[in-house]
């Protein structure tokens, strides 16, 4: 599995992936597609195999709904008020982690921090989300 960063995340997680045994796993700024729609990235994503990672969960999931085929979302939720780099490293590690032994084709994971401090995990396939 490889994962491409979203760029409203930190590139920080890219990183935390390769060294998390995902070597080829990178960032929009990485790879000079910064600011481009998000169809285009989906685009990109489904054709180089990259499951993708955000918060802009509503617009990618319904990107992906269209291809049930897709290699995989996580949408990383965060209530507002409560977004930091500390915070985005924490809910990747924790979807990663929960996630491991799962192939996320076809699917769509979603870790949120709601406004009390909770945690949420929820795996999708394609539709059901």
């Amino acid at each position: 599995m490889k994962f491409l960063i979203d760029e409203c995340l930190s590139p920080s997680l890219a990183a935390m992936a390769r060294t998390r045994g995902y070597p080829e796993s990178t960032h929009v700024a990485w790879l000079g597609l910064r600011s481009r729609p998000d169809w285009a990235l989906v685009r990109r994503a489904v054709e180089d195999g990259y499951t993708t990672v955000t918060n802009n969960s509503a617009d990618f999931s319904a990107l992906m709904e269209r291809d049930p085929a897709h290699p995989g979302l996580i949408c990383i939720d965060v209530a507002h008020g409560l977004m930091s780099l500390d915070v985005q490293q924490r809910l990747f590690g924790y979807a990663l982690a929960q996630s491991a032994d799962t192939d996320l084709a076809g699917r769509i994971v979603r870790v949120a921090l709601t406004a009390n401090r909770t945690v949420r995990f929820e795996l999708h396939s394609s539709g059901a989300a």
